[in-house]
């Protein structure tokens, strides 16, 4: 089997936003080479030469690339098989469905006068998993209006 090269990666506000679904693609691959600039960045010689990869993690500048770089790499880690406890953890989280992920509830079960939502104390699992579900539509609609338009739009 040929060994795949390792993608050139530049983290700079110009780049593509970084995703989930590059961030998967990068932990499922053979690693990168994460480069990081310093106040002006790299010489674009370097970059159009060496044909690197430019992400940015958002609408901001950071003094260096360092930071966004272990922004990648906590993001990219825990894609990887082994290293969350439990497999499903991932599946189950924001952007993963295109969606952000529902509220999490842990104990005790009533904390300034605020319940734990009922359905999540009944152990229906098909009324947990639509309670979800509606959940993670409501809040993408309301927080991330980008997101809902991408969710809505038809697959196909």
């Amino acid at each position: 089997m040929p060994l795949q090269r390792r993608p050139l990666i530049y983290l700079s506000p110009r780049g593509k936003p970084l995703d989930q679904a590059r961030v998967a693609e990068l932990a499922a691959g053979p690693g990168a080479v994460l480069l990081c600039g310093r106040f002006e960045g790299l010489d674009q010689r370097a970059v159009e030469a060496r044909g690197i990869e430019e992400i940015s993690l958002g609408d901001f500048v950071l003094a260096g690339g360092e930071i966004a770089a272990m922004a990648l790499i906590e993001a990219a880690v825990r894609l990887i098989p082994g290293v969350l406890g439990d497999a499903a953890s991932p599946t189950e989280e924001s952007f993963t469905h295109g969606l952000l992920e529902y509220p999490q509830y842990t104990r005790p079960q009533t904390v300034e006068g605020r319940p734990i939502p009922e359905v999540l104390n009944q152990g229906n699992h098909k009324e947990i998993t639509k309670w979800r579900l509606a959940q993670a539509q409501s809040l993408t609609r309301l927080r991330r209006p980008d997101l809902w338009a991408l969710y809505e739009k038809p697959k196909g």
